[in-house]
């Protein structure tokens, strides 16, 4: 049986497409479409329901060499107050998961994606059973609303009594949201300027439903986006999803996630990481431009001028912000430089496109 989110009846009750989704029931969509919630996005703000992906919360004296140790970003560099993305790999350097890393009060909260949750979670008490560290999962007892686009900080304000605008790009601090005390961090995956609120489960319907009634008074531009827009905007910023871009047979290089290995520290993973990157890799993940209108979906084959194989699409679909026909790849490293001509074999049909520079949508980002 699928899982819902505290939000779920609100979903059900306001017109989402709700589809299953890592075990979750989640809206893919709202009446007014996928496409027209990815430019609410870009242009204003709009918010998503992100209970569904995992949290899970670390303490105790050890807890930072415990993180240090399975996770690829410089824990012991992070400052209070401040957040990262990191990558949780296995010996071998293949990909676990990727996450987002907050340290508040010198306390750890780490977001992974619903998919691998309780591997992770399984994967944090094995590898950290040495450490004097209390783990705990806080998916049950936390949801998660990330308000995305240019008004968010503006949006958010009026709920905290303008400590939103303090924050700096990747920062987080406990904050009282409409009366309701949280973690907020100024993090998201959509390539906007945004937020991410991490309340009790109990306070999460009070707290979305507070944002709406802030933006009609004061006429923001809002509404809620589901999973399908979350995708485009991600796919656009040049953000990879687990599962598509990442799986546990991919390692950072490949991915173009170098710089998310901090190498001047030990973690789990690391010496194959650091031997992949003194070693050309075969293949490296690639974005894509259709030059003949198509769709290229996730398993597609990508082929050279002559029609050989040369890697496989990760991710596929109309980029609304570029309007173009797009996709992600991992292609034979020969073949990655922008502007190599490619085809995609889409349904027995070579579509032209053509390797383009990335992201499609340069990020922009305030705080």
């Amino acid at each position: 049986m699928s899982k819902q989110t505290p939000l779920y009846i609100w979903h059900r009750s306001h017109g989402a497409k709700i589809a299953p989704f890592a075990g979750w029931d989640m809206p893919v969509q709202y009446h007014t479409g996928s496409i027209q919630e990815h430019h609410l996005v870009r242009r204003a703000v709009g918010a998503f329901d992100i209970s569904h992906m995992g949290r899970i919360h670390c303490t105790g004296p050890e807890a930072a060499d415990a993180l240090q140790a399975v996770l690829t970003a410089d824990i012991h560099a992070l400052a209070d107050g401040m957040s990262s993305y990191a990558l949780l790999c296995r010996e071998d350097g293949t990909i676990i998961d990727d996450v987002f890393v907050y340290r508040c009060d010198n306390e750890y909260l780490v977001v992974g994606n619903a998919s691998n949750h309780e591997r992770d979670l399984a994967w944090f008490q094995r590898q950290m059973a040495g450490y004097s560290t209390t783990i705990t999962d806080r998916t049950a007892s936390t949801a998660g609303i990330a308000l995305q686009g240019p008004h968010a900080a503006r949006l958010l304000d009026s709920l905290c009594d303008g400590a939103a605008s303090s924050l700096q790009r990747f920062g987080c601090r406990e904050l009282s949201v409409h009366g309701v005390p949280m973690l907020v961090g100024r993090t998201g995956y959509t390539g906007e300027d945004g937020f991410e609120l991490f309340p009790p489960s109990a306070h999460a319907e009070a707290v979305w439903d507070a944002c709406f009634a802030v933006a009609a008074n004061e006429q923001i531009d809002f509404g809620p986006c589901g999973l399908a827009a979350r995708d485009s905007l991600r796919f656009e910023a040049g953000f990879h999803l687990y599962g598509h871009e990442l799986d546990d047979t991919t390692n950072p290089v490949e991915a173009r996630l170098k710089w998310a290995c901090a190498l001047g520290t030990e973690f789990t993973g690391r010496a194959a990481i650091e031997s992949a990157m003194n070693n050309r890799t075969t293949r490296v993940l690639v974005t894509f431009v259709l030059t003949e209108k198509a769709v290229p979906r996730q398993g597609y084959d990508v082929l050279d001028s002559r029609g050989h194989v040369i890697g496989v699409v990760t991710s596929g679909m109309f980029a609304p912000t570029v309007e173009e026909y797009a996709g992600n790849a991992y292609v034979m490293s020969e073949h990655a430089k922008p502007g190599t001509e490619i085809r995609i074999d889409v349904r027995g049909q070579q579509k032209a496109a053509r390797v383009v520079k990335r992201p499609l949508y340069t990020p922009s980002y305030r705080g």
